[in-house]
């Protein structure tokens, strides 16, 4: 059986199986690509080039093995292969952190942010950092910026840990834990979260694999803003007066704008659209009325 046609095979059985996506692929063919790939130690990239290749005996019950293992625990590829892929980055991820998938990466990526900053941008915090994805890559998009990274879990933080570690970039990013913005004083001009936003019906009809998750990082209540409501109030306090939040909102957008009717966004596009990322000055938070009693933070 040669390389493609094991892919194939294993896109089958997933489909029978009837397993959910969403955690760095989008559908079963991708998805046994990835697990096939790295079940015979070959780069993820590699298809094309190995595509005739024939499978052994030993390669082939390797990814059999694999693929039974992700069907019988419905848990996401990544956790199986300790490692997920953000815009062409590679990161360590397993069960104690959610896996890293926000499209705030693209912002990053496409340098979409950088119209909201300026030269004098120095500080960063991600905010619900996770497995530190987001902070990693806004220490590679902005090589002068320092980086803080807060998350409320200490064993999210210890993900987090292994990948600055892994990427070397400990003299610039820090990692703080805590409740929302309680661990910090500092102020920064921009804030990236992708916070707990899922409400609670959307809860309770997860497919497993989201289940496989820290619930922690997905529950937002009952209208998936509980976490926001205490960040919007809190953010001007730790933002400097031309500072910009970026806040990933995933499919919550009718309730984000039920819940703040009279804050003036910009909604960003990324490839699922134009209604899963947010933008949003400190100008803005404050003629809202939120951090109203706050002078303006400064460095």
């Amino acid at each position: 059986m040669t390389l493609l046609e094991l892919i194939e095979a294993q896109a089958a059985r997933l489909r029978e199986a009837g397993v959910s996506f969403g955690h760095g692929t989008t559908n079963a063919f991708d998805e046994a690509a990835w697990l096939v790939l790295w079940a015979l130690d070959l780069p993820l990239d590699a298809l094309d080039e190995h595509a005739a290749e024939t499978v052994d005996d030993a390669g082939l019950a390797k990814v059999g093995a694999l693929v039974a293992e992700r069907i019988a625990t419905r848990k996401p590829a990544a956790y199986l292969t300790r490692e997920a892929w953000l815009q062409g980055v590679p990161f360590y991820v397993d069960e104690r952190a959610i896996v890293p998938r926000s499209f705030i990466a693209e912002l990053l990526a496409d340098a979409t942010i950088d119209a909201w900053l300026s030269d004098q941008t120095t500080r960063v915090l991600d905010l619900c950092t996770g497995n530190g994805s987001l902070a990693v890559l806004a220490a590679m998009a902005w090589p002068d910026v320092a980086v803080d990274a807060i998350d409320l879990s200490a064993d999210a933080l210890a993900v987090a840990a292994i990948n600055v570690e892994r990427h070397q970039l400990g003299g610039r990013i820090r990692l703080l834990q805590g409740d929302g913005l309680a661990p910090t004083r500092d102020a920064y001009d921009l804030i990236l979260c992708n916070p707990p936003y899922v409400n609670s019906t959307s809860m309770a009809a997860l497919p497993e694999e989201y289940r496989a998750e820290p619930e922690l990082a997905l529950a937002g209540g009952s209208d998936g803003m509980d976490f926001i409501r205490r960040l919007l109030a809190d953010a001007p306090t730790r933002m400097k007066p031309h500072a910009v939040l970026v806040l990933e909102i995933g499919n919550e957008r009718e309730f984000f704008e039920a819940a703040f009717p009279s804050l003036e966004v910009a909604w960003m596009e990324t490839s699922s659209g134009e209604d899963q990322v947010l933008l949003v000055t400190r100008e803005a938070l404050v003629a809202a009325g939120f951090g109203a009693d706050s002078e303006g933070a400064s460095a």
